[in-house]
């Protein structure tokens, strides 16, 4: 978030030494300056939907922390002491706080090959110096260049990690014990096979079994048993017939906690001590991260009344990690990560804060101490079932057809491949190289024929044109002769300075010298005087076509289309007509990219996901903030953005109309009221109420503002605020004000009332800050005693799950 979000309370001692006045201090009623409102105690209370919400995650991370613990050859107390310390403490302080922390499968393999070199009390040791790297990272604020690595490096990483984990599981499941590596299971499976222990594979499909049933379940009875989660009915039910039936094989043996082994100092060759937790930062890092962005997915997502969950701060997650880390490795517990499985279950069991997660620690504290004897009967063939299960699914097909349709296989392979041959630093190491690699090879492969059709001699541009390809490029144009007209075509999406400067150079001695050239995929504004266009000069050109510009697709047909061109810029409107330029610019360039799209809309109808009510106003583009195509928003604009009553003397059926067709005939699910900065019906409302007491059609049409007028000016109201700071003056308190009367305006329509109450709608407040470029969403209702506050919506990332 911009430094101009950066929270900054009313009642700040700074500001009231400044003088600073309140935004209620000059409305039009003229009243005085109202005291600040002193900030109220909260009182802690848990939300019923995170108890239920932690109880679930709960019922999940028991089992699967044994389960991992089991895998890595550690202690399984130490699965448990992870999972309470993920969630009490990374609950507690992590950026991300619907993410659920604790032993992760990702780390197995890396444990597991730290206990075998060096022991567990070192491994311990290791994990702390992990977490005080994390904290270090965390502190210098790099989280976010985690999400520069390749998502096909960090799936096949993880595809890795499963494939090792499933092989050495697969050898507890037949009731032997896995050996130190892949290679080395792969070639002990024979010999096991040959000498299955009849208990162990029993219960092992046993598990399987109810682990893949139990979600398939058809009818409404599957729909209630499906909320107890499978891999606690599949742990479960192996232990009930194991015990029942008195089987014989080996079950979870946790000892008493006084002789539970705590960290010591790492013993062993520097080098392979740093390589360690390297290793160790790295995989706890990226699968935290990652973690949380897709949480914020999956929050986003999130249909009914949306939680009052900010978006995760990255860097923030990587300190709570680090501290984590550094208490789960200090008591004997394992390295901490966030965990997708878990987070996932948080999410969509309804979770509204981080005291979920903090609840589940605690939830799991009490079973550690409580449940010893439950715990000590389940069978360790059921354990090693669950966790080679999830290896299994970490090796996702939806995950290698994504990569394939990217042309990153290669780089997927080869990942995998390290880190099931060499390790996990070892194969992130190679699957880097070859990303870089190949991303380089495809920015040197560039295209460039030339032919000639009907006298026109075309340069077709297929690729990245960098300054590698500027040689061909002269090649393939100086085989335009003299006088002849020339159609360059550039089908690619990056043409640098180099390759910009080349172009302007040849297209200004090829018109010098009689000929004629347009540039089509091109929206550098670089066109041929003969059809009429402005080349742009200086600065803003030069960024635009020379640094990072991207080239359109489909504009073969700019021929066809000149005439319009001619027509626009030298026929009957003149050279000066913006809309004409504009039109001859869409047909030329936007509309081969949204004919297909466009041509589907005009079949099958509209069918927008919202309506988007907002201002007037110029500078508010409403695609272009939402990132919307044809057929997302039904848009209302009005001054303003005013919502009027229904039924008022004033009332205007055109605004009440749209909602009423939006709701009744569209469906749409959502509202949203957009106010912005400096909105100038909110300053003719500040300076003359209704503009010459309403006497013009615009004064008359601002009436329907004076309630919001009389909001701010009530002083038993609390406060409407901007990120946690106060509005900036008068007219960004009544624009953030009016935005919350629009949407009490809202209810009042009897289309919205009933849709509301038939839970169909939801109702947004939204608010542009024109001049930060910087959008605000309403997020907290008005009514809780503390004011309504406009939160800050930080830019989007790619949204990707480790698992």
């Amino acid at each position: 978030m911009s430094s101009a979000c950066v929270p900054t309370h009313p009642e700040s001692p700074d500001l009231a030494r400044a003088g600073a006045a309140s935004p209620r201090s000059a409305t039009a009623t003229g009243r005085p300056q109202s005291p600040p409102v002193p900030p109220r105690r909260r009182r802690f209370r848990v939300e019923s939907a995170d108890l239920s919400a932690s109880v679930a995650v709960f019922l999940i991370a028991l089992p699967l922390s044994l389960g991992i613990a089991l895998a890595t050859g550690a202690p399984l107390q130490a699965g448990l002491v992870a999972a309470a310390v993920g969630g009490l403490v990374a609950g507690r302080l992590g950026g991300c706080p619907l993410q659920v922390s604790g032993p992760a499968a990702g780390l197995t393999v890396v444990t597991a090959d730290l206990i075998h070199r060096y022991g567990w009390r070192t491994t311990c040791g290791i994990t702390v110096l992990a977490g005080l790297a994390q904290l270090g990272l965390g502190c210098l604020r790099v989280a976010r260049t985690a999400l520069a690595v390749s998502p096909a490096v960090v799936h096949g990483m993880l595809a890795g990690i499963g494939v090792t984990i499933a092989v050495a599981q697969l050898h507890i499941v037949l009731g032997g014990n896995p050996q130190s590596s892949v290679l080395a299971n792969v070639r002990a499976l024979p010999a096991q096979l040959a000498h299955l222990h009849p208990a162990a594979v029993a219960m092992s499909a046993l598990t399987l079994a109810l682990l893949l049933g139990w979600p398939r379940i058809p009818g409404a009875p599957g729909r209630r048993l499906r909320t107890v989660p499978a891999a606690l009915v599949a742990v479960t039910g192996a232990t009930a017939t194991a015990s029942l039936t008195g089987l014989t094989l080996p079950r979870v043996d946790l000892p008493s906690w006084s002789s539970h082994a705590l960290a010591g100092l790492p013993e062993g060759p520097v080098l392979g001590i740093a390589a360690a937790v390297l290793t160790t930062t790295l995989v706890c890092s990226v699968q935290s991260l990652l973690g949380a962005v897709a949480v914020d997915k999956l929050v986003a997502g999130r249909t009914g009344p949306q939680s009052r969950v900010g978006r995760s701060d990255l860097d923030r997650e990587l300190l709570g990690q680090g501290a984590a880390n550094i208490v789960s490795g200090a008591l004997g517990g394992l390295p901490v990560a966030g965990v997708a499985v878990r987070s996932s279950a948080n999410v969509r069991s309804g979770a509204v804060s981080r005291n979920s997660t903090m609840l589940h620690g605690v939830l799991v504290v009490v079973a550690a101490l409580l449940m010893v004897p439950l715990l000590d009967l389940i069978p360790l063939a059921s354990l090693a079932a669950l966790v080679m299960a999830v290896g299994i699914q970490m090796v996702s097909l939806h995950h290698i057809r994504t990569v394939t349709r990217h042309r990153e296989v290669l780089v997927y392979a080869v990942t995998t491949l390290g880190v099931v041959l060499l390790g996990v630093l070892e194969g992130v190491a190679l699957g880097v190289a070859v990303a870089v690699a190949l991303a380089l090879h495809r920015l040197a492969r560039t295209r460039i024929t030339h032919e000639e059709k009907g006298g026109v001699h075309y340069v077709h541009v297929r690729g990245q044109l960098t300054f590698l390809a500027v040689p061909r490029l002269s090649r393939a144009l100086h085989l335009v002769p003299q006088g002849a007209h020339a159609v360059v075509e550039l089908d690619g999406s990056f043409m640098d300075h180099a390759a910009y400067e080349s172009l302007q150079d040849w297209r200004k001695a090829h018109t010098a010298q009689g000929g004629s050239a347009e540039l089509t995929g091109c929206r550098a504004g670089i066109r041929s005087p003969e059809y009429g266009h402005r080349p742009e000069h200086g600065p803003r050109a030069e960024h635009r076509a020379g640094h990072g510009h991207r080239a359109g697709h489909g504009h073969r047909a700019g021929l066809v289309r000149s005439g319009l061109a001619r027509w626009a810029d030298g026929g009957p409107i003149g050279s000066g007509h913006e809309l004409a330029r504009g039109i001859s610019a869409f047909q030329r360039e936007t509309a081969p990219l949204v004919r297909d799209e466009l041509a589907r809309l005009a079949r099958e109808g509209q069918r927008p996901s919202q309506l988007f009510l907002t201002c007037a106003d110029s500078r508010l583009v409403t695609s272009m903030i939402t990132s919307s195509g044809p057929g997302d928003l039904f848009v209302v604009r009005n001054v303003g953005n005013l919502v009027p009553l229904p039924g008022e003397e004033n009332g205007d059926d055109s605004v009440a109309a749209a909602i009423e067709y939006a709701v009744d005939v569209l469906k749409v699910r959502s509202i949203t009221v957009c106010g912005h900065s400096g909105c100038g019906a909110m300053q003719a409302l500040l300076t003359s109420g209704a503009g010459e007491e309403g006497t013009t059609p615009l004064g008359r049409w601002l009436r329907h503002g004076e309630p919001s007028l009389a909001r701010v000016a009530d002083d038993s109201r609390p406060w409407v605020r901007l990120a946690g700071r106060a509005p900036a003056d008068e007219v960004e308190q009544l624009c953030l004000t009016n935005v919350v009367q629009q949407l009490e305006h809202l209810r009042a329509h009897d289309s919205v009332a009933r849709a509301l109450a038939a839970g169909a709608l939801e109702l947004h407040g939204m608010y542009f800050h024109v001049g930060e470029a910087q959008a605000y969403l309403l997020g907290r209702p008005e009514g809780d005693g503390e004011g309504a506050v406009f939160e800050g919506v930080p830019g989007a990332e790619e949204l990707r799950s480790p698992a």
